[in-house]
């Protein structure tokens, strides 16, 4: 008797959350189907987390090379080849490409090169092929959105700032967001003249107010003009430049504008509402803790569910639906404690709840912080610092919140999650004896309470 299913999964998008779900429920015993139209590995691979990063080591370069006279170094005077750079890039970005889709194939998976869209329930279709499936798992992902003002079609996104045919002389970069701060840290790092502008009073909302306000201070020190409560309401071209009309009448002009202005779930003409998938306002596929829609055959991952949008959430919602559906152990997302780390210049990263989310939960909160020069730069003239934050809750003394702008706050925080993840009480960080002499340590170190 032929199964009553094509596959088992039938998977919509072949980014890092489908590409995990699919090649775990592969390898659990599920006929499975990924349906892509572009390249594998979705935004973080092609245009989001490894391009971004490997263009903020470039950027970081310009920094290291200043700190060089201090350490006894003379450097020759340096040149920095743009399409060489984006070369290089795109040379690593195709050979990840090829990963990704080697990882499906060895498990199993069909690849169906497509636009696949929902037709109900159990059918999908494809180039006018329908599929059926069991189940389907949406993994489109989200795209970004420019505001409606006129001229807006002038300016870039994030998606076009990985292949610009060459470097612009001067940038405005509209947005308060980690995009926004990490692309004005790369651009300034390249050498271009860079303006970050934010409709509102403090950079990164969402994160602790500190790290926000501190990020903002660093980011001028380094040059970075930062305009905060600034709209742009217009764009038009004057000659070669792009005019920038911004709320209060002021004008400037600017070789390139780029909005990071925020992101929508890319779910526009896949025919969920059509089978009964509930969305939520912003497009996004509203999903219960075990990632299934309102309709109990169809599934969604990722940035498409605008929960935590993060590629390690999209893999372990990937992990956890396949379990779920094909290995006998229904398992829900965690979403708590989730560390995330901003590259900015500096880096800053964080785990677990800001001061003001802490305070909102637990009534009583103790607060550990302190700021630093670092090490590396007492020989020079850098006025840098470094910001480490510890958020405890009072009655428990269990560390729910660690916070950091420096070198390197991603690797750090990684590990500080650890703790934060188990529980662990500012005793036991106390009773840690540090590295030294390093950053990492004044996590280990911090012995006076803020006022």
């Amino acid at each position: 008797m032929p199964p009553a299913f094509d596959f088992d999964l039938f998977t919509i998008g072949g980014g890092s959350g489908g590409v995990r779900a699919s090649r775990v429920s592969a390898s659990l015993g599920a006929r499975v189907a990924v349906a892509e139209s572009g390249r594998f590995g979705g935004t973080c691979v092609n245009v989001g987390c490894i391009p971004k990063k490997l263009f903020s080591y470039a950027a970081h370069v310009r920094s290291e090379l200043e700190d060089a006279a201090d350490f006894g170094w003379d450097i020759a005077e340096p040149r920095f080849d743009w399409a060489r750079l984006l070369a290089n890039k795109d040379r690593e970005i195709t050979r990840l490409n090829g990963v990704y889709e080697r990882v499906l194939v060895d498990a199993g998976v069909e690849i169906i090169r497509g636009r696949a869209t929902v037709l109900g329930p159990h059918t999908v279709s494809l180039d006018g092929k329908t599929f059926t499936a069991r189940h389907i798992l949406v993994a489109t992902g989200s795209w970004p959105q420019k505001p409606a003002m006129p001229g807006a079609e002038l300016a870039i996104t994030s998606n076009e700032a990985f292949h610009l045919g060459r470097l612009p002389r001067s940038a405005l970069v509209v947005g308060g967001g980690y995009i926004a701060v990490e692309f004005a840290s790369i651009f300034h790092g390249l050498g271009v003249k860079t303006t970050l502008a934010y409709r509102g009073p403090r950079l990164l909302r969402g994160f602790d107010d500190e790290l926000g306000a501190r990020l903002g201070e660093e980011m001028a020190r380094k040059g970075v003009a930062i305009d905060l409560n600034c709209t742009p309401v217009g764009l038009s071209r004057l000659q070669d430049l792009i005019e920038v009309k911004f709320n209060g009448q002021r004008a400037s002009t600017f070789d390139l504008v780029m909005f990071a202005t925020g992101r929508k779930p890319n779910t526009a003409s896949l025919g969920l509402e059509a089978a009964g998938v509930k969305l939520s306002a912003d497009g996004a596929v509203v999903v219960d803790a075990f990632s299934k829609s309102s309709v109990d055959s169809i599934h969604a991952i990722g940035d498409v569910t605008n929960r935590l949008n993060l590629t390690p959430v999209a893999t372990s919602e990937g992990m956890a639906l396949a379990k779920t559906l094909f290995g006998g152990v229904p398992t829900p997302v965690d979403h708590d404690n989730v560390p995330t780390a901003v590259f900015a210049h500096p880096n800053l990263a964080t785990v677990g709840l800001s001061e003001q989310k802490a305070r909102a939960r637990f009534g009583r909160v103790d607060v550990y912080k302190t700021a630093f020069r670092a090490l590396k730069h007492t020989l020079g003239a850098s006025e840098e610092k470094i910001f480490v934050k510890l958020v405890v809750d009072g009655a428990s003394q269990r560390v729910v919140g660690a916070h950091m702008i420096g070198p390197d706050a991603g690797e750090i925080i990684q590990g500080v999650a650890i703790a934060v993840k188990l529980g662990a009480t500012k005793a036991q960080f106390d009773a840690t004896i540090g590295i030294h002499p390093t950053a990492a340590e004044e996590f280990v170190t911090l012995r006076e309470k803020a006022a």
